[in-house]
């Protein structure tokens, strides 16, 4: 290869590199692909219940969802939260709780204990989705029947 060529690449590797930043090019001068910006919906619906919680279950079990002398453990899997089987000392629950699914049917119709089955199916499944995530167990996608009918509740 000729001095020539060698210089004559050599600028046209530089023009290239100068043009590059490194970011990942833009789309229709739209967000870069994979962005961050992009809502995770189960997210927003984790921090919806997480208000919904506070108003509606955490004077009864807890601010933390760690449960109370009135109230048992949501949260907290290994420290023996949702139980499979309802515990002795049960007030209400009589079913076992084998899936999300399972809890959701609970809840809709005995929570909150002072108000039972008043809020919206939405409500009840973004308290659930904030629930899941304080445990440990985050979605891609919204937490609804169909997912929480297959969802089972890991022990």
């Amino acid at each position: 290869m000729s001095r020539r060529h060698g210089i004559w690449i050599l600028s046209l590797c530089a023009a290239l590199l100068a043009g590059c930043d490194g970011a990942p090019e833009e789309l229709d001068g739209g967000t870069p692909p994979g962005d961050a910006a992009t809502p995770n919906p189960f997210e927003a619906q984790v921090a919806r219940g997480g208000a919904l919680f506070g108003a509606n279950c955490a004077r009864c079990h807890g601010a933390d969802g760690s449960g109370t002398a009135i109230a048992p453990r949501l949260v907290g899997l290994a420290e023996g939260a949702l139980p499979l089987d309802p515990p002795a000392s049960r007030m209400v629950r009589t079913a076992q709780f084998v899936t999300v699914g399972d809890v959701a049917a609970f809840a809709s119709v005995n929570m909150p204990a002072d108000a039972p089955g008043s809020l919206t199916t939405d409500e009840y499944y973004a308290i659930l989705a904030f629930d899941l995530s304080a445990n440990g167990i985050d979605l891609e996608t919204e937490l609804t029947a169909e997912i929480a009918a297959g969802l089972t509740i890991p022990r």
